[in-house]
């Protein structure tokens, strides 16, 4: 048996002028979150996913031109015998899968919603590094949304105390905002290319974050 798992495929044509390359390694096989992943999820469809999320990502973003898009050319993904769920290096493309969970998921559309936030970290602006972590949680949690893809804990639709929540919370109040303003989201990701400055919020949508928040809460009836 061997001890680790590669996987190395290259995407191109369909991609435009961009080919993106994605890797699969599993360091767990000794573990029973390890072996499950090899014998029922697979770097196949690991691979599959990881690219299906990406075309879903540009759609979001409407980076249709290669040119509006971060120069990523390679995705790497470890399963690894680690806590937690997964996390992303955004400096190097990275995205480390917890085997421990994978251990204990029902279905694997629970991963595949983590996959699709992990890697809209790996394509997202993040305004260098300037944007509130919490926002850039908040998109990527955005984008799983609107894939159809979230887990039944979440908040509902007008749900949480203030925009800075994070994770579900932002990302149901920016789809409130994105109901405002069709492309918000998208529009919001490309002014954060280089910078950050809650005065997007004002740009857009022509109020404050706190006060589209408060909106944002009475359209739904202030739930809690």
């Amino acid at each position: 048996m061997q001890s680790l798992l590669f996987f190395l495929v290259l995407l191109a044509g369909t991609h435009g002028i961009q080919a993106v390359e994605y890797t699969v390694t599993n360091t767990a096989l000794s573990t029973p979150g390890g072996m499950r992943f090899r014998d029922y999820i697979g770097t196949q469809y690991t691979i599959q996913t990881l690219d299906s999320a990406t075309q879903f990502i540009w759609k979001i973003f409407q980076e249709n031109n290669p040119a509006d898009r971060k120069n990523v050319q390679k995705v790497s993904l470890f399963v690894e015998d680690i806590d937690g769920v997964a996390f992303t290096y955004i400096s190097t493309s990275e995205i480390h899968v917890s085997a421990r969970y994978l251990n204990t998921i029902q279905t694997i559309d629970e991963l595949t919603g983590v996959l699709i936030h992990e890697t809209t970290h790996v394509w997202q602006w993040n305004g260098h590094g300037k944007a509130p972590v919490f926002l850039t949680e908040g998109i990527a949690d955005y984008v799983r949304l609107k894939a159809n893809y979230i887990p039944g804990h979440w908040v509902k639709a007008g749900g949480g105390d203030r925009w800075s929540q994070g994770y579900d919370v932002t990302a149901r109040f920016l789809d409130y905002c994105d109901g405002l303003r069709n492309g918000f989201v998208a529009e919001l990701n490309k002014m954060m290319r280089t910078h950050y400055k809650n005065d997007f919020f004002v740009t857009l949508l022509g109020k404050t974050p706190d006060q589209l928040f408060m909106d944002y809460k009475n359209h739904y009836g202030n739930i809690p």
